[in-house]
């Protein structure tokens, strides 16, 4: 079996200062606007994965930190002006690291990304292994990877029309069998990969996102 994770999962903690919960992530459900609450999911992933690249900087992390919720809704506020749904919520791999790239650039960053799409056409679709390198790439450099999942087919762990966020792999060499854990609604979930690669009818695709000063 083939492993590889993000280095620092505990950056992703997330402390309610109110009722002394402890999330995984950005969760959607905390935006203030019904429709943003609907939608959100995307901008929720953008916020963990600027989450992380922003603890990669600081020194003072640890096992310890938690970052506090009420900061963590201030970001998600922020990110929604750039990674914004449409009427279709972002459903494209375009929308999502333009939208991460514009908010670096704000910031004085450049913004790099690497995306990997699944065509609804089966017989266009890369190979499983291709996305398999991919994450597995992405995790070892230590990035933590957006998935977008249009329709979740047989996998019922995963909601269809969605973003979640990668932070481990594990898999057989062949590709038959492969798992992912995701921070989904503030927890950490483990989906079958190849289960949906083989099942799923309107694919997807994966982004990985990386920051330099300009």
């Amino acid at each position: 079996m083939i492993k590889s994770a993000i280095c620092n999962p505990e950056y992703f903690k997330i402390l309610d200062d109110n009722t002394n919960n402890i999330y995984y992530g950005c969760n959607q459900e905390w935006y203030s606007k019904p429709w943003q609450r609907l939608s959100g999911c995307g901008p929720s992933v953008a916020s963990n994965i600027i989450l992380y690249l922003k603890h990669n900087k600081d020194d003072f992390v640890s096992e310890e930190w938690y970052n506090s919720k009420k900061d963590c809704i201030l970001l998600m506020g922020e990110v929604w002006k750039y990674v914004t749904p449409t009427l279709r919520g972002v459903n494209s791999t375009k929308i999502f690291y333009k939208g991460i790239v514009d908010f670096a650039k704000s910031k004085g960053l450049n913004g790099q990304y690497k995306f990997i799409d699944l065509p609804k056409e089966k017989f266009s679709r890369p190979k499983f292994m291709e996305f398999l390198s991919f994450i597995d790439t992405s995790l070892q450099m230590d990035c933590p990877v957006a998935f977008l999942n249009l329709c979740n087919g047989d996998e019922k762990y995963l909601d269809k029309w969605h973003w979640v966020t990668i932070i481990s792999l594990e898999y057989e060499e062949d590709g038959i069998c492969a798992w992912v854990d995701i921070l989904d609604e503030g927890i950490i979930k483990k989906i079958d990969l190849a289960l949906w690669y083989n099942t799923t009818t309107l694919g997807g695709g994966f982004v990985n996102f990386t920051v330099s000063m300009s």
